[in-house]
């Protein structure tokens, strides 16, 4: 039995999509503590811009936003084949391994060091590496929740928006449900996240949260586009290594039509 489960192309499939999705996420939340400029990035000078009252603002991201499109293109791909429960299993094992990992992180930084081990790293410019591991391991409490609440809430609609969409045009027209539904998933999750974590966790007043989740939906908007050829790849490689008949009978599956 166990034999026929690992050499069943499907499962295998799963099994890597899912270990995938969940070492994607948790290195989007470990890495979001860096704030970079898209701007530099492609060498220009930052913008300086008004938005919603709010001035000097420019396109500077957290680093979590360079892996976070890559999750939601796997969600329309597991939703594709798979159906909206293995997305919602997924998902749920992704907020419980990112939390672990978190109480994982918050403990490491309130065990007692050794004496030596702050400075061990000044002559490398860091004076307090326990200041160091902290600043980097230790994300806010609200940062935390807002993230987790805003990804677990973001999928639960990339799934039902999906399926909307594919109850209407069936198999066609793939581009149109899985850009679709992660469009309609971003903006939900640009504006719970800094909700949660900036306004009620800390001071930010609602034409900050509004112009800042703009500017990062912006960017989301413009990579989901961008990504849509991703999603035929995917789907041609998928076909081509489970066989166009074990394909077609997944997604229908998928859908519940069998």
């Amino acid at each position: 039995m166990i034999s026929q489960i690992v050499k069943d192309r499907p499962t295998k499939l799963f099994v890597v999509f899912a270990a995938f999705f969940v070492a994607n996420a948790l290195i989007a939340e470990c890495i979001g503590g860096k704030v970079f400029s898209l701007e530099k990035l492609f060498g220009f000078q930052p913008s300086d811009f008004t938005l919603f009252g709010q001035s000097g603002l420019s396109l500077s991201l957290t680093c979590g936003v360079l892996l976070w499109p890559l999750e939601f293109v796997m969600t329309d791909i597991v939703n594709e084949f798979y159906g909206p429960k293995a997305v919602k299993r997924i998902s749920y094992i992704a907020v419980a391994l990112i939390s672990y990992a978190f109480i994982m992180f918050y403990a490491s930084i309130h065990i007692p060091y050794a004496d030596w081990w702050p400075g061990s790293k000044a002559n490398d410019g860091i004076a307090d590496l326990q200041v160091a591991y902290s600043g980097i391991f230790g994300q806010g409490m609200w940062i935390i929740a807002g993230s987790l609440i805003a990804f677990l809430i973001g999928q639960i609609v990339d799934v039902f928006v999906f399926h909307r969409i594919k109850k209407v045009t069936g198999e066609k027209k793939i581009w149109l449900r899985a850009t679709g539904s992660t469009l309609v998933s971003q903006l939900i999750d640009s504006f719970i996240v800094l909700t949660i974590a900036f306004k009620i966790g800390g001071d930010w007043s609602w034409p900050q949260v509004l112009a800042v989740g703009c500017v990062n939906y912006a960017y989301k908007f413009v990579v989901a586009i961008a990504l849509t050829p991703v999603i035929y790849l995917a789907e041609s490689k998928i076909e081509k290594y489970v066989g166009k008949e074990r394909a077609m009978q997944m997604k229908r599956e998928a859908m519940g039509l069998t």
